[in-house]
Order: C-alpha cells, then sequence, then structure tokens
C-alpha cells in the first residue's frame, strides 16, 4: 500500500513539474522509434477526446445543462479535460509499468494549461458586457497565456523571475519588487475577474425580479459592483505580502485629484446614486433638457443617455439633473397632452365640425379615452375659423407623426362627408375712383433701371 501511495506521489509532481521538463528530453525521446510510437499514439489519443467532445450526442448533453454560466464553461473546458484525464490515465499506466514516457506527461500538462486558460477567457466573456471582450482579444490573452506555457515548461521563466525580483524600490517603509507588483497585478485581476463575474451574476438576479422599483435596482447593481470591486483590491493585495498601507500614499494622490481635475467627475458619479436614489430619473422617461428631448436608456455612472424619435442620443452629465431644471414629462404619468390645429370656412356648421374633430380624435387606439379628446374654437382668422383637437397619447414613446397623420386623414374624409370645406387664402380688392368718379387706367410699372454705360478706350 505504502509503494501505491509513493508511485501516486511521484506522478502528482510529474504533473506539475515544468523545470525539469525540457526541450532536450523530447529531442532525446524522437531520436529512438520507441519515441515517435509514443508520440504517434499521443497525437491519436488528443484526437479520440477531440472526437468524443465534439460529438453530437454530447454536445446536446452539455447544452441541456440548465444553469448559462455552467453550460459556457462546460463547452469550453469539456475537451482539454477529457484529455487530460486520458493523458494522466496512460501516464499512470506507464509508471505502474515501470515504462517511462515523455509525450503523455507533455499532453497532460499542456491539457491542464489549456483548462485554465479557456476557464480564464470563460470567466471574461461572463464578466465583461457584451461585446467589450471580443475574438482579437480572446486570440491575443491566449497566444499570451500559451507564451507563459511555454517559458514554464523550458525553465526560461525561473530566469525571468530571478531578474525581475533583483529590480526593487521603496514605497513608504515598504520594500517592493518588479516581480512584487506585477503579481500584486495579475492576483488584482483574477480576483477583479472573479468578482466582476460575480457581480454580474447578481446584477442580473436583481434586474430580472419585479418585486423592486427599477431604480432601486439600478442603485444595488452599482453599490454591488463597487463593492466588489473595493474587496478584490483588498484581498488580492494581502495574498502577494504587499501591506495595505501601501494603499495610503495612493489614497493620498486621489484625494488630491479628487480636489483638483477629477471633481467633476466624482459629482458625477455621486449625482448618479442620487437622481436613482429620489427616482426623479427612471428608465423610459421623456425628458427636456436643454431643449433636447428624448427617453432615457441607459443610467450610466458618469451620464444619462437620452434617445431621441429621430434616433439621436445625448450623453447628459449626472450633474445636469442635480444643479439645473430639467423638465420631465412622465414623471406622474407616461401619457401626454398633444393638439392640432384645422381651420374651416365661416359658412362650416361649427358644432358639427366640433364634433367631428373630437370623434376623429377618439378612433384611434393610441388616444386615451379617460380623459377623452376635445376640441375648441380657437380663434376667427382671416381665411376662415380656427379650430383645435387636443388628446392625450397613452404611448408617446412610439412618436406622433403616424398618429397626427391618421387623425388628420380622418378629419379630410369626414369633412368631405359633411360638405364641410376648407378656405381658400382670400383678398378683398377694392377699386377706388377719383373726385370725377373715374376709374384711373393701371399702368405697367416701368424698369426705371438704365443698362450701365460702358467706355471702351482704344490705345494708340
Amino acid at each position: 500500500m505504502n509503494d501505491f501511495s509513493d508511485l501516486f506521489n511521484d506522478f502528482s509532481q510529474e504533473l506539475a513539474a515544468g523545470h525539469g521538463f525540457t526541450a532536450p528530453m523530447l529531442a532525446q525521446s524522437l531520436k529512438t522509434p520507441a519515441g515517435w510510437v509514443e508520440l504517434l499514439l499521443t497525437i491519436a489519443l488528443a484526437w479520440l477526446c477531440f472526437y468524443i467532445a465534439e460529438h453530437p450526442a454530447v454536445r446536446r448533453s452539455i447544452e441541456n445543462w440548465r444553469w448559462r454560466p455552467l453550460r459556457h464553461i462546460g463547452q469550453r473546458i469539456f475537451w482539454p479535460l477529457l484529455m487530460f484525464a486520458a493523458a494522466s490515465l496512460a501516464q499512470l499506466a506507464a509508471k505502474i509499468a515501470a515504462y517511462p514516457v515523455v509525450w503523455p506527461q507533455l499532453l497532460a500538462m499542456a491539457a491542464n494549461w489549456m483548462i485554465g486558460i479557456r476557464l480564464v477567457l470563460a470567466i471574461l466573456h461572463l464578466a465583461l458586457p457584451q461585446g467589450r471582450f471580443t475574438a482579437q482579444w480572446e486570440r491575443r490573452l491566449s497566444g499570451l497565456l500559451w507564451g507563459c506555457f511555454v517559458l514554464w515548461v523550458s525553465g526560461i521563466d525561473k530566469i525571468i523571475t530571478d531578474w525581475m525580483k533583483s529590480l526593487s524600490f521603496t514605497i513608504g517603509s515598504n520594500k517592493l519588487s518588479l516581480y512584487t507588483v506585477l503579481t500584486g497585478l495579475l492576483w488584482v485581476c483574477i480576483v477583479m475577474m472573479l468578482m466582476m463575474w460575480l457581480a454580474r451574476w447578481i446584477d442580473e438576479r436583481l434586474m430580472s425580479t419585479q418585486r423592486l422599483d427599477m431604480n432601486l435596482r439600478i442603485v444595488l447593481s452599482k453599490v454591488v459592483k463597487s463593492l466588489f470591486m473595493v474587496l478584490s483590491v483588498l484581498i488580492a493585495l494581502p495574498l502577494v505580502g504587499i501591506d495595505l498601507t501601501v494603499l495610503s500614499v495612493f489614497g493620498g494622490a486621489l484625494g488630491v485629484g479628487l480636489g483638483f481635475g477629477l471633481q467633476k467627475i466624482a459629482s458625477n458619479y455621486v449625482s448618479g446614486f442620487i437622481i436613482l436614489a429620489d427616482r426623479s430619473v427612471r428608465p423610459g422617461d421623456r425628458l427636456n433638457v436643454n431643449g433636447f428631448t428624448g427617453y432615457v436608456g441607459k443610467i450610466t455612472s458618469r451620464f444619462v443617455v437620452l434617445r431621441s424619435a429621430d434616433g439621436q442620443e445625448a450623453l447628459i452629465p449626472n450633474e445636469t439633473f442635480v444643479t439645473s431644471t430639467v423638465i420631465n414629462e412622465s414623471y406622474t404619468g407616461k401619457a401626454l397632452w398633444q393638439s392640432l390645429d384645422v381651420q374651416v370656412g365661416y359658412n362650416t356648421d361649427l358644432p358639427r365640425a366640433l364634433a367631428i374633430l373630437t370623434e376623429a380624435a377618439a378612433a384611434q387606439k393610441r388616444v386615451s379615452a379617460n380623459p377623452a379628446p376635445n376640441a375648441f374654437l380657437t380663434g376667427f382668422g382671416d381665411n376662415g375659423i380656427d379650430l383645435r383637437v387636443g388628446f392625450w397619447v397613452n404611448d408617446p414613446e412610439n412618436g406622433f407623426l403616424g398618429l397626427f397623420s391618421d387623425i388628420l386623414m380622418t378629419i379630410w374624409q369626414r369633412f368631405n362627408e359633411e360638405g364641410i370645406e376648407f378656405p381658400y387664402p382670400q383678398r378683398e380688392v377694392r377699386i377706388l375712383q377719383d373726385d370725377n368718379g373715374e376709374t384711373p387706367a393701371v399702368l405697367p410699372v416701368e424698369d426705371k433701371e438704365k443698362p450701365s454705360e460702358t467706355t471702351v478706350s482704344e490705345s494708340k
């Protein structure tokens, strides 16, 4: 039993042995026929694992997993996980048979590294918003990590780490090296990535619930993200031996920056929480800010996105909603009052015309029935009588032009049926007589302009 335990311990150490596994061992293996057979068998084993992982039945089984993040990760790591298990079993069998192997060990190490790389890429895809982590960035990061694998296997990483440890500097009473700083940044990135993944998962849960107000959901989401970002730094720095008192130096510099150049950014950040907490601005509200009218599409940490009916988008700083007057046309209700002006002739039956205007507006599905549309006489113009029909629109976010066109078309059809005419421009012309009672002849207006004279001088 002890012999098997020692054998398993030696096998486990070989899986993690990178520095002793160098290129000369691979070159030595290729000098013998057994080494080539071992290489071909290892390639066949990797291809078999790939065939099993990509089999339609296996793919469908993974796609049927209920939890989406686990399904996304499973699709990425199933092949390297299967390859690692197969290579490890082959290596263990060779160890029991006392037959030294090289290529299965390399395959197990590469599969192990591939699992780590694909886990990192999968978590980044889940942690970052859609479209932020593109395929190009994925290829770059994957290539960088595979380069680190080559350095680790060949043992060159030991030379690089020793050189980075020799470069040291002092911050306050703490002595730091380049290696410590880089490993600290690496751990911060890893912990921050995990925290962002967890924060996004919580954010999706918050946004999907209907029991909380939308503004409260956004506030809680921003608070969770901010807390997780701070926690990621506080957790990662002690892992590499960096004292948290080092942050006091950067905290002082940050305070000076906030006092001068960053005060607007800090003000916008705080204002974002204020407008969300007091619910003065909500997603979907129709706002008028400095003459620009649009609907709130997104509330970020720094600005609010307003989208107009014609597709234009304005980025309004959060501070504007706290320090300036903002017209919120849907603060207490979404419906908006709109009106259309119509002119009819002086011989029109006005009560009937007003009734037609009211009926034309009420016939539209987008017009509110309570309160109902109303028509009014607004004045007597030069050419006809001015009428106006007013109504409440239930869904102003869908625009007004189409609704106005439908109402005016209905009015035009009903007026034609009822014999109500739209007036044409009218002018009253009076012919004046002179003292003798005669009408003076109307003479054409002569052009008073004379053509300009051009003098041409001939040179002798």
